[in-house]
């Protein structure tokens, strides 16, 4: 028996600095997420200040600024359990989902998972066998995303990925 691994994902925070609200929904979704996966446009590499103590894997995405463009890959690979996931942006593969998810399979050919941002636009689906998730933009106070979206992935046996929405307590 594998033991079960929880990853929160986000992506599209768009934060100059963590705000307040910030750090309240993020202790409020991703608190028993040992592994957290940011796929890019933090805007501000402090935005990942807040997960102190977890394992965190990042990439920067075209809004990012030059620490977080010097500080991050562009695209990478990891493990989650016996799983390889990639993890981009994709603003380099194009400006919508469907360009985006067509250059996926080339860049990651290997991973059973593949994590991008970019579109704002959530999704969690498999196809050919990969399990494609795009968290959408975790932005707490824009007009881009209320409800706030993210996704968390469960490994373990199997992997398994589901895609939420942040409503304030």
């Amino acid at each position: 028996m594998t033991d079960r691994i929880r990853a929160g994902i986000l992506s599209d925070t768009h934060l100059r600095r963590p705000s307040r609200e910030y750090i309240d929904a993020v202790r409020q979704c991703f608190a028993d997420c040992e592994l957290i996966i940011h796929a890019g446009d933090l805007t501000d590499i402090s935005v990942l200040d807040v997960f102190a103590g977890k394992t965190v894997h990042a990439v920067h995405g075209n809004c990012c600024g030059g620490t977080g463009r010097s500080t991050l890959p562009r695209e990478c690979s990891f493990q989650v359990g016996n799983f390889t996931v990639g993890l981009l942006h994709g603003y380099n593969l194009g400006r919508y989902a469907d360009a985006i998810e067509s250059g996926l399979w080339n860049v990651f050919p290997e991973a059973d998972c593949i994590i991008y941002g970019h579109t704002h636009e959530p999704v969690c689906k498999r196809v050919a066998g990969k399990l494609i998730i795009n968290p959408g933009a975790f932005q707490i106070n824009s007009w881009y995303s209320s409800p706030c979206p993210y996704a968390l992935l469960e490994a373990g046996e199997e992997l398994h990925g589901s895609l939420h929405e942040f409503s304030p307590r």
